[in-house]
């Protein structure tokens, strides 16, 4: 408590206010075993030697290959991108309200609209939101807004994370949310169908699933729009190199994680969150928005426009309460975006798809491994094997191998399932060195 300006009495009543006893309480959820004791640090050393010791401990973590996906992804970042968005006119720049003082930021911001809109697909785009499961939770708010309707139909095949910050945004809202458990995980979507009818403002799908399969919603998107309603797809941005796009389906908001485009994993963030959407839509559309526009001497400038947030207009008005946009990050997004070109990404993502593949073929190698995805998959798959998931990944794990994301915790007999991710970073040396330790924890 020593770096904190609360008094004594004021901890106490913020600790009785949660309903803890300690501040120690606060972390009860983390395990004992993952908690440090201490740095053993002594009083009085300068900061040079502090940072010495802390390398030092730092050094001890366990180097480890990771194959675990979603929703984070471990993607090569041009050293040009920590570079560029480094600079002091972007890494210090604070809400660009006075557009005459920042030109530079909401340029940067227009150019960012403009990419995730032709990565989409999709007529317009805001100046980025915080992560992808808060993305998703807007694009249902927005279909709830434009259509009136109190019904959303959520494919249970979405990442069940981004599912539990849908169902936390609407909890206090009279909104029904049906979510359809996904048939099995080899399939995307199919099972949506019956749940559509003239009371639903949105199905929300994610595009590929949390299994890894790839879908084609453009019937979904018919299906939905007959009958009044909206479709929303979360969708992985570096996949969009090769499938096509949510625009091209129908889909009437797309929304995602833009972790992958430029942002280090960092240990889950920060990262930003994107959405973009059909024009005719816009006007519902949560956060900043940056526009193009002229002075009075007819040069071009841009502006903070239709802003329709609770600091500017009022509160239930209001399209959004959102007060930050993770610009910096989504400016790692943009530099990461024009670096590779339209080209580029698609090279990116065939060079996922490819070994992708052949982790797939090394694994289903495996005596009692087998492939469960009927559907097209990108860089991750599901695998069957013929023992518990979490076990097998536990024992991965001790050997330096993070092998996947075992399905049992969100999916019932789905023990025996793990999510495999394979991005451009994995060498044909770590996937082998992948099969070969699963084939001995397997059956040595």
């Amino acid at each position: 408590m020593d770096f904190t300006p609360h008094t004594p009495g004021q901890v106490r009543e913020m600790l009785d206010t949660i309903g803890v006893k300690s501040v120690a309480d606060l972390f009860a959820q983390i395990p004992p075993h993952l908690r440090a004791k201490s740095f053993d640090l002594p009083a009085g050393i300068s900061e040079f030697e502090m940072l010495d010791r802390l390398k030092g401990l730092a050094k001890q973590n366990a180097d480890v290959v990771p194959f675990v996906g979603g929703g984070f992804y471990d993607h090569l970042i041009p050293s040009a991108v920590d570079h560029l968005a480094g600079r002091s006119e972007f890494y210090t720049a604070y809400t660009p309200y006075q557009p005459e003082c920042s030109q530079g930021s909401l340029q940067a911001l227009f150019e960012y609209q403009t990419a995730i809109c032709r990565l989409t697909g999709l007529d317009v785009s805001n100046a980025s939101l915080y992560d992808g499961g808060t993305a998703l939770a807007e694009g249902a708010l927005m279909a709830i807004r434009i259509t009136g309707r109190q019904r959303l139909v959520i494919d249970g095949a979405v990442n069940p994370f981004h599912r539990a910050i849908v169902k936390t945004y609407l909890e206090n809202l009279p909104v029904e949310v049906v979510e359809v458990p996904p048939e099995d995980a080899s399939t995307a979507g199919g099972a949506l169908f019956g749940e559509i009818d003239d009371r639903c403002a949105a199905v929300l799908v994610s595009n590929p699933t949390f299994f890894g399969c790839a879908a084609d919603y453009t019937e979904l998107a018919a299906k939905i729009h007959e009958n009044g309603g909206l479709l929303v797809s979360s969708v992985y941005p570096v996949s969009l190199g090769l499938l096509k796009s949510p625009g091209e389906m129908g889909v009437d908001i797309a929304v995602g994680d833009g972790q992958s485009l430029g942002n280090p994993l960092s240990f889950g963030g920060p990262a930003f969150g994107f959405i973009a959407a059909k024009k005719a839509l816009i006007r519902n559309m949560p956060g900043r928005i940056v526009g193009e526009t002229v002075d009075r001497e007819n040069r071009r400038g841009f502006v903070l426009t239709l802003q329709a947030r609770e600091q500017h207009i009022k509160r239930h008005k209001a399209t959004s309460n959102i007060c930050s946009n993770q610009s910096l990050c989504a400016l790692r997004g943009l530099i990461h975006m024009s670096l590779l070109g339209k080209q580029g990404i698609v090279t990116l993502a065939q060079r996922n798809r490819d070994k992708a593949a052949y982790a797939l073929g090394a694994l289903t190698a495996i005596r009692g491994v087998t492939h469960i995805n009927r559907e097209p998959y990108f860089n991750e798959f599901t695998v069957r094997l013929p023992g518990r998931a979490d076990d097998a990944v536990a024992a991965l794990l001790r050997r330096g191998i993070a092998a996947g994301v075992p399905l049992g915790n969100w999916y019932p007999g789905g023990d025996k399932d793990i999510v495999v991710t394979v991005t451009e970073k994995r060498s044909k040396v770590e996937i082998d060195r992948l099969a070969k330790e699963l084939e001995s924890v397997l059956w040595s």
